[in-house]
């Protein structure tokens, strides 16, 4: 089984070099991507176990990963170092994902066409075996479908009062953040996932 964490060669050989070292801070590695372009940027999506990451402990991630990053030295051209959290409307790239948001609406896209289709949106259910468990409308009624994981291509969470208000609650109660600070961050997570926070840090190689 694979997962949505790292999906190209490059990708995966970088999270196996700075998964253990995001983990050994106590966090997990969510999503790492490293974007072409004029300046190669590396974008890493990291969180909690149990949910919720400040502006430090990114810059604390930034700072342990870009150590061994120049140890290592993978990549060959200048790059831009990019850590943030996963953002509210979050990518899903675990299968264990699929568990932590039953009940919440997410966007399914598969690599290949199933049942003429590839893109999928309706209610998270949950897991059976190694297949993800959407709720979806089919001619006006509801009908529960499992996908296999190994044929996801993209996942995410949709944006909703709900799934705001879940996770306000979870890090309200975490102590990670108070209600009079979650504006600014509901500001910056409702935009397009990739985006890095204003005071996010960035470390150029």
């Amino acid at each position: 089984m694979t997962d949505l964490i790292a999906k190209t060669a490059i990708d995966r050989r970088l999270a196996a070099i700075v998964g253990p070292v995001i983990e050994g801070l106590g966090f997990e590695l969510v999503r790492i991507r490293l974007m072409g372009g004029k300046t190669r940027i590396l974008q890493i999506m990291a969180d909690r176990p149990e949910g919720g990451i400040e502006v430090d402990d990114c810059a604390a991630i930034s700072t342990a990963v870009s150590a061994v990053l120049d140890v290592e030295d993978p990549i060959e051209e200048n790059y831009v170092l990019e850590v943030s959290s996963p953002g509210i409307d979050r990518p899903l790239t675990r299968l264990k994902d699929f568990d932590m948001w039953v009940d919440y609406e997410a966007r399914i896209e598969t690599t290949e066409l199933i049942d003429g289709r590839r893109r999928f949106k309706g209610t998270l259910q949950g897991t059976e075996g190694d297949e993800v468990l959407i709720e979806i409308e089919e001619g006006g009624e509801p009908l529960t479908i499992g996908l296999k994981f190994d044929w996801l291509s993209d996942a995410k969470l949709i944006l909703t009062d709900d799934l705001i208000a879940e996770m306000l609650r979870q890090r309200k109660a975490s102590g990670v953040i108070d209600e009079t600070k979650f504006t600014d961050i509901e500001e910056f997570e409702g935009e397009d996932e990739g985006d890095t926070p204003p005071d996010a840090p960035e470390t150029k190689h």
